[in-house]
């Protein structure tokens, strides 16, 4: 009997662990085909939810985020910078976990004891996050934001409730009308 009750828990563990993403598609503004290491994939509809769209910073991909509303309409945008060629900004679909208004990296600290992850918004327990940074040099697997769009998106942003897509593929194409609705007005 014990090894069935821990062979449930270890499942259930199992089902609620993500896993690894080896490619993200956007199929239109709200709906995304999920390719994974295993060889599997799903189709991810996030149609009524808030989401951000990250499409990294690398060829075939737009290097910006973009927030969407529960209407499904792109209602912010801003250039990033993602993880440089050593540290891969990992694709897939995550929760924003927590966030943390002020907060240094424990990982890379900076040297000069200035937090450099401020506006944090966390989305993976491997310490990924949407913060605070240069968009001119890229980072270290986190997504830098400008400091004049981060502080809208963190507020937003709500734990549990928000989704941050991280996809290699261009998002522009689905973003565009919206975009242009919001620069004509």
């Amino acid at each position: 009997m014990k090894s069935i009750g821990l062979f449930r828990l270890w499942l259930i563990i199992l089902l609620l662990l993500p896993l690894a993403a080896r490619e993200v598609v956007p199929l239109s503004k709200t709906r995304f085909r999920v390719l994974y290491d295993n060889g599997s994939q799903r189709t991810v509809d996030l149609t009524g939810k808030e989401f951000v769209v990250v499409s990294v910073r690398e060829p075939g991909s737009d290097g910006r985020f973009y927030a969407v509303d529960r209407d499904g309409i792109v209602w912010w945008t801003g250039a990033i910078t993602s993880g440089a060629d050593d540290y891969k900004t990992p694709s897939g679909i995550y929760p924003v976990l927590y966030k943390k208004r002020h907060h240094m990296s424990t990982k890379y600290p900076d040297p000069s004891g200035v937090n450099n992850m401020d506006f944090s918004i966390f989305f993976t327990h491997q310490g990924h996050a949407l913060h605070k940074g240069s968009v001119n040099w890229m980072s270290h697997g986190c997504i830098h934001i400008d400091p004049r769009d981060i502080r809208t998106l963190y507020r937003w942003a709500k734990p549990g409730t928000t989704r941050v897509v991280i996809t290699r593929h261009s998002y522009m194409p689905f973003a565009r009308p919206d975009l242009l609705k919001f620069h004509l007005k």
